[in-house]
């Protein structure tokens, strides 16, 4: 007699799981389901914004990886996504500096004090953003503006890759416990969210060197969050709809 049975069959679906191990996967489905939501949030709020209007577009990926070619990247933040973060004379004056070259001059008449007030409380403190300390480290960003650096690139990508491939493992997991789909179709939805996630990395790549690939990016950033939707909302249905169906 196999005593292993009843126990294989709890957890098989995930109408019938437990309420322990629903509990468990519906804090995490919830949880992971705010932080996607935060980190669009986040994405609109940063590349949205760097065209200088709110809402991810294709000028907004272009800008952010390939570059704005006929401004300086501290233009652009200034009038984009950092446009809030100084009064507008302030702003003009950094502009103006930058244009006429950014001269060491300038820096130390008043720009510098300026950065000093308005940037340093970030640049330099959070992670991932330059700091914006002395003279040397602002000048890259007062010349051409030639989008995300490789090195930034490789960063950022490892990091992304890492990290949502373990939510998006999680994810499947829960939904391949799901009824009522066929296999292949489950298969889909399951590989779907990994596939986009490539593309969308590869496209940050390819953007860098080759603007007109910025399309793939919004279609590798579609294209997970849709999957990670039809998994997480299905996954919660059936674990607390479907049972109450069943009972009456």
């Amino acid at each position: 007699m196999d005593t292993h049975a009843p126990t294989q069959a709890l957890i098989s679906e995930l109408p019938s799981l437990p309420l322990s191990t629903r509990a468990l996967f519906t804090g995490y489905i919830l949880v992971v389901g705010i932080g996607l939501l935060m980190a669009g949030a986040q994405v609109q709020l940063t590349h949205g914004m760097a065209d200088g209007e709110l809402g991810i577009s294709v000028d907004d990926i272009v800008y952010s990886y390939y570059g704005n070619r006929s401004s300086s990247q501290l233009e652009a933040k200034l009038n984009g996504s950092m446009q809030d973060k100084a009064p507008t004379a302030v702003k003009r004056e950094i502009i103006m500096w930058a244009q006429q070259g950014a001269a060491r001059s300038g820096w130390d008449q008043g720009i510098g004090a300026h950065f000093q007030q308005y940037c340093a409380s970030c640049h330099g403190v959070i992670p991932g953003l330059p700091a914006f300390d002395s003279y040397q480290a602002v000048l890259p960003a007062a010349e051409i503006d030639t989008g995300t650096t490789v090195d930034s690139l490789a960063r950022v990508s490892h990091i992304h890759l890492f990290g949502i491939a373990f939510i998006f493992f999680f994810v499947g997991y829960i939904f391949n416990l799901a009824v009522g789909f066929c296999s292949v179709t489950k298969s889909l939805l399951i590989f779907t969210p990994f596939a986009f996630l490539l593309l969308d990395v590869l496209s940050w790549w390819l953007t860098k060197w080759f603007p007109g690939f910025a399309w793939l990016t919004l279609i590798g950033g579609v294209g997970y969050s849709l999957a990670s939707a039809v998994m997480l909302l299905s996954s919660l249905y059936q674990m607390w709809v479907m049972p109450l169906k069943r009972s009456h």
